[in-house]
């Protein structure tokens, strides 16, 4: 399944490819590859959303097709004019991407250096991570808090030890769920240090439903050394489609601008204004149905007790009172594929949300393998 998260080795991606992307990119297929396994898998190992493209999006896709061998440059635009008004940014705020992928790319491109680590939080999604890794960047890595939250103070100590990099916060984060309170990303700006600025990856930030969290954005329109990043792989469905985007004060957006493609396929983007002419109905209805969801699977979790990390996200992390590979290993053969390994939380699992089907098909298998 490709996804933001960017499995491509299942693509069967030429072997000089590989070596350019994470190694972490194929954790993923390498649990769920292999021989005999069933056709009609229930995929919650990607984060994905079941309900796909929105009806919307999938008309006005249908629509474009064919014109599609046109480059449609001159649309691009007033496009990307829309997207950032949705969001109440200028478009000299907006820098478009492939998924979040390429923008958060781009952040570590130009904001970590030989001498300025990229900091974050052990585990997170390690994209960022990797991509600092590769390029020769240093990477420093806090503890999470024992609730599994960002220490938001280790943070920006190891920034002011290595006098400034890029601090990375994922937030709720992938792979626990958890979020960092508006409280203490207030508390993170407010104390940046010198040559610091915070990449905060709001791919999971709609179907936050606790009233303490918010959303960044409000800081890039204060002028801080905050980017957000978005993606509309997530709530929106459409991983595939690959839309993401960074908001960053005007003269960090341009620079991260110089290094961006900048261009999506005209299917895409057609599929995501329709979307955003619908934002408020969409985003009500999907929060609603996911957190139904997760309520649906804590509520039958807690009646076995059986201990999970309190889900914020579209996922959830469980834990299974052994080491999660026996359940990586067991379950796809059985017809669900869960997530990858997150060491060093290596007694959880991380679960994404499906449909009322999946979740049932979940549930059967799960237990099974919990119960031996």
């Amino acid at each position: 399944m490709s996804t933001r998260r960017g499995f491509f080795a299942q693509m069967g991606a030429a072997a000089t490819v590989a070596r350019m992307l994470p190694e972490a990119a194929y954790a993923q297929s390498a649990v769920v590859e292999g021989v005999g396994l069933p056709k009609d898998m229930v995929w919650l190992n990607a984060n994905e959303n079941p309900a796909g493209p929105p009806a919307c999006s999938l008309d006005a896709m249908r629509a474009v097709l064919t014109s599609a061998g046109r480059y449609h440059y001159n649309e691009f635009r007033g496009i990307y004019a829309v997207m950032a008004k949705a969001e109440g940014l200028a478009p000299e705020q907006f820098v478009l991407g492939s998924g979040s992928s390429e923008v958060l790319h781009n952040s570590i491109d130009l904001f970590t250096s030989p001498t300025r680590p990229l900091i974050s939080v052990n585990p997170a999604y390690e994209g960022p991570r990797e991509v600092a890794r590769n390029l020769g960047r240093p990477v420093v890595l806090t503890r999470l808090r024992d609730d599994y939250t960002a220490d938001v103070h280790k943070l920006a100590e190891e920034a002011d030890k290595a006098h400034g990099g890029l601090i990375y916060l994922c937030n709720p984060n992938n792979p626990t769920s958890a979020v960092t309170t508006a409280t203490d990303i207030d508390w993170l700006v407010a104390n940046l240090p010198a040559n610091t600025t915070l990449l905060v990856d709001e791919a999971y930030i709609h179907f936050v439903e606790r009233p303490d969290v918010k959303t960044a954005l409000p800081y890039v329109q204060q002028g801080k050394n905050v980017i957000v990043t978005r993606t509309f792989s997530k709530i929106y469905g459409m991983a595939g489609l690959r839309v993401g985007f960074a908001a960053a004060r005007p003269d960090i957006a341009e620079r991260m601008a110089r290094l961006a493609l900048n261009v999506i396929s005209i299917v895409s983007a057609r599929a995501v204004v329709a979307a955003l002419a619908d934002r408020d109905n969409i985003l009500r209805e999907r929060k609603a149905a996911l957190a139904k969801t997760r309520r649906e699977l804590t509520a039958w979790l807690r009646e076995r007790d059986v201990r999970f990390i309190e889900p914020n996200a579209n996922f959830i992390m469980i834990d299974v009172g052994r080491n999660a590979r026996e359940f990586i290993a067991s379950m796809p053969k059985m017809g669900v594929a869960p997530g990858r390994p997150f060491p060093p939380l290596d007694n959880l699992l991380r679960v994404s949300f499906g449909s009322d089907a999946d979740m049932a098909k979940f549930r059967e298998v799960f237990w099974k393998v919990y119960k031996g």
